[in-house]
């Protein structure tokens, strides 16, 4: 009987790795960078064809730009944000979505309150309906680059936001030390102790100097030290008793020289 060679065919690692799903959380970081970028050389191209056409600083009827009408002031502010947003790429994509995430709602804010003075004095940015179009597209764009893989319900796994530097920040405050494991110990007797109005005095003393301390390592630490000035304290006054019973001893008849013993 014929038996047939079961070959493994080429196709198959191929198709597996193509069947995966692709690493999102590896273009957060990207897109959040190059978005910052690309918003803001658009931003000081739009100031420098401003400056370029010898607008008047204050004017409240702009020169036309890009479509849009702008003055001195208007390309003042554009240079100023689109630097911000330079800089905040230039430093991390962190930073960058920050900067979007502040700057997005600012963009929103200002076609909201120029949208209300246009065609009158106080239009000091020299606003038109397009630059009220145009900064609501740009702040919408910059809350969804600024929130791009940072903001949701639902993350990819790989994504640096899924996970916060909760880790990081993370401070191991179990003891760690045969005398802080004792000092553990100790304050939970004392504190049980406190509960059922049985604690001494030193116990009632430590626990509420305990209290006014927020983290576990702090409130060991307050405990170990009033627990060594505690001992000091007594070994200070058990010296001069101890002292004091020598020379007494000293004195007695049956401890003086010659004395007869029976």
């Amino acid at each position: 009987m014929a038996q047939r060679l079961h070959l493994p065919r080429r196709g198959t690692a191929g198709t597996a790795r193509s069947e995966q799903p692709p690493h999102l959380g590896d273009r957060v970081y990207p897109v959040q960078r190059d978005g910052a970028v690309v918003v803001a050389v658009f931003l000081l191209v739009f100031a420098a064809l401003g400056f370029a056409s010898g607008q008047p600083f204050f004017s409240i009827r702009g020169r036309p730009v890009l479509g849009m009408s702008s003055n001195g002031l208007l390309s003042t502010v554009s240079v100023a944000v689109a630097v911000v947003l330079l800089v905040a790429a230039a430093r991390s994509p962190r930073a960058a979505s920050t900067a979007m995430m502040i700057i997005g709602p600012l963009f929103l804010l200002s076609a909201f309150v120029n949208a209300l003075v246009l065609e009158t004095r106080l239009n000091w940015l020299a606003f038109s309906l397009s630059n009220v179009i145009f900064s609501i597209a740009v702040g919408l764009a910059l809350l969804l680059l600024g929130t791009y893989g940072r903001i949701g319900s639902r993350l990819p796994p790989d994504s640096p936001y899924a996970h916060p530097s909760d880790e990081q920040d993370y401070l191991d405050e179990r003891p760690s030390t045969p005398d802080e494991v004792a000092a553990e110990e100790a304050m939970r007797e004392a504190e049980i102790a406190v509960v059922q109005h049985a604690a001494t005095p030193a116990q009632a003393r430590r626990v509420q100097a305990m209290a006014q301390e927020h983290t576990r390592a702090a409130r060991r630490r307050v405990w170990m030290e009033l627990e060594s000035v505690d001992e000091e304290r007594d070994r200070q006054y058990r010296a001069p008793s101890r002292e004091a019973a020598s020379l007494a001893g000293r004195f007695l008849p049956w401890n003086r020289p010659g004395a007869r013993r029976s």
